[in-house]
This record gives C-alpha cells, structure tokens and sequence, in this order.
C-alpha cells in the first residue's frame, strides 16, 4: 500500500504539519527534525511535490474554500493556511462564503462549485451525512476542517477535552462561581464545537460539585462586541462569577474591555481565559487554550493535493493538538471574593447603581 503523509508522520516522530512543512521547505522546522522527516519519507518511498500534483485531471487549477463566516479570525486564518500551501502548487483558491441560511440551502442544493474547481476545503461547516454524500457526488476531491466524517480526509481537535482542560485550570486555581461566554442558543447553523466546549465545561462542574446555573451561560456569538455584551450580563447577575472561560478569543477581548469600563480588575475580580490564542491574545496577556489554526488550514490543503494523488485511498483523519497557555488574565481567586467580585463602581454598560463588596 502506497504510504501517506500520516505514515511519514508515524515514523519520523512529529505531526503531520512538521511533516508538511519539511518537505515544502518551509521556515520554523529544525535541521535535524526537517534531516528526520527527508529520510522517513525515502524509507516509505513516499512523494509529496505539490508543483506535480493534479487535482481532478487540473482542469481549473482552482479550489474552493467553503467558509460560514469569513471575517471571523478561525476562518480567515484557515483560509490563509490553506492559500499558502495551493498558491505554492499553482492553484487559486475561490472563496464561498456561505453565512446565511439561504446561502448555505444553494451551496448545498446547487453545488455551484461544479467544473469551477478541482476540489474543495469545508471550513467548520456542519452538514448531515446526506449533504455531505451530495457534496460527494460532485467528483471532486473534500476535505473538512472541524468536522470528522467517513467520506472525506478531516482536520479537528478535541474541542470537548479542551474545555475540560480550560475549566479545571479555572477550578484547580479556586474558583467555584465559572461563567461561560458561548454561542447563541437558536444558531441556524448547528455548530459543534460550541456544543463539544459546552458539555465539557458542564462536565468539570459537575466533576467537582459545582453548581450551573444557567444565567452564567451567557451567549457571546464569537465576535468583540458579543463577548462584550455577554460580560456586561455576567456582572449584572446576584453573585457574579469570580473566572469566566469565553470560548473564543475574540469573545474574551471583548469581556476584557467591558470589565475595564467596569471599574473591575483582571485577574483581581475576574479572571478571564480564552480558546484558540488568537493574534492578540499575548499581547493583552490572555490565558487561552492554543490551536494551530493556520496549520489546520496548511494541513487541509496537503490532504486534498494527496487525496487528489491517491483517490482510493482511506480518508486521512487528523486530530490536531490543543494547549493551554497560562498568561495574565487568570489568577487564584481572591479570599474576599467568595460570592463573587464587587459590582462595578461605572457601570456604563449596566443599569442600576453601584454596590460594596458582597
């Protein structure tokens, strides 16, 4: 059996995008770990040269890259990782971005995609497996990002064990009264990860006898002025929580802002801690759980050159790696916040007076 990028991967010791960007030859992979990946892909007589691959027969040089929200930073980021990869083999990359639920029923309906491009990238787009076996029968080669199924190779992570991690590190540092700033409840689109973050943020409470209460669960939608809005209700409420786990960066940022305006201190009153470690995310000092979102994008790319090499081949599934990255935004709880910090002394994104300490 032919080998694959996965193989390279097994027997060289490091993941499947080391092993994409030693053979490229791109920056950021050491001489002796780039000397490992070379000889593992000799020994498994494996090629990967992205200028020879044809998707499709090449009759378009095109891909698509199917996105639900474009100007969030996940799904630019991915975009812009995959882009790198196909521009390097000679491919453009067409954008479909597919926000609205109309949108969404005539990319689904009327695959517009068909012999404008030779194969395409879902982006954490969910679809059932009858959408997906539609997509399929387009015949061109799919690869996802965020969602794991049988038909096609998949990048994901472990969106339920990151939360676990995200909110232990928030119990074991004190804390009993956790928030969480999440998605919307009714979102048409059905996304996973948020459903995964949630249940593991629900599961460590319980875990450790902690009481849900379901106003701590505030709705952010994963934009700046969500997460803003959703921490001006989190201070608002009888006995506010003392550590909030926003999951998006984004939505964190945001939080971060209306606590200032507040009057409120971070880590002090609250503590903060994001997901993905975005862009900014060390520079206002931000407690996050850490994904490669650019090499998910890089990855996706290399999985479709290599389904498009190999299209009898088992789909390749890859789960990437997530880390937590302690900053500045998460501390011990304070022993004179136990019900929660002090109310903010302006509360301009709030209604009603100040208050003491609780």
């Amino acid at each position: 059996m032919t080998a694959s990028i996965s193989d390279v991967a097994t027997q060289a010791g490091v993941s499947v995008a080391t092993v994409s960007r030693a053979l490229r030859g791109l920056p950021n992979v050491a001489p002796s770990t780039r000397d490992r990946v070379l000889d593992a892909a000799r020994d498994l007589d494996y090629v990967a040269d992205p200028n020879a691959s044809r998707l499709a027969a090449g009759r378009t040089r095109s891909v698509g890259m199917v996105v639900p929200l474009f100007t969030q930073w996940f799904f630019s980021q991915c975009v812009a990782g995959a882009e790198g990869v196909l521009a390097a083999g000679g491919y453009e990359t067409l954008l479909y971005n597919i926000g609205s639920h109309e949108s969404r029923r005539r990319f689904l309906t009327e695959l517009p995609f068909r012999k404008r491009v030779d194969g395409i990238v879902l982006v954490d787009l969910p679809v059932s497996e009858a959408e997906m076996a539609t997509l399929c029968e387009a015949g061109v080669p799919i690869v996802t990002i965020g969602l794991r199924t049988e038909q096609a190779p998949s990048i994901t992570i472990d969106n339920y064990g990151a939360a676990c991690t995200a909110t232990r590190h928030l119990v074991n540092l004190g804390h009993e009264r956790i928030g969480m700033i999440s998605n919307l409840p009714d979102d048409p689109r059905h996304f996973h990860a948020p459903v995964d973050r949630r249940r593991g943020y629900q599961d460590v409470l319980a875990e450790h006898d902690l009481e849900l209460r379901p106003e701590l669960d505030v709705p952010g939608n994963f934009s700046l002025e969500g997460g803003a809005e959703a921490m001006a209700q989190l201070v608002a409420v009888d006995r506010p929580p003392t550590a909030v786990f926003a999951q998006s960066d984004e939505m964190a940022i945001g939080a971060l802002k209306t606590i200032h305006d507040a009057g409120l201190r971070v880590p002090e009153d609250i503590s903060i801690l994001g997901f993905d470690d975005h862009d900014m995310a060390e520079f206002v000092g931000l407690t996050t759980i850490a994904q490669p979102v650019v090499q998910h994008g890089e990855l996706a790319a290399e999985l479709l050159l290599e389904r498009a090499d190999r299209p009898d081949a088992e789909p390749t599934h890859v789960e990437a790696p997530t880390k937590l990255i302690v900053r500045d935004t998460t501390a011990p709880r304070h022993p004179a916040r136990r019900d929660g910090p002090h109310r903010p002394r302006r509360a301009r994104p709030l209604a009603g007076p100040p208050r003491g300490l609780p």
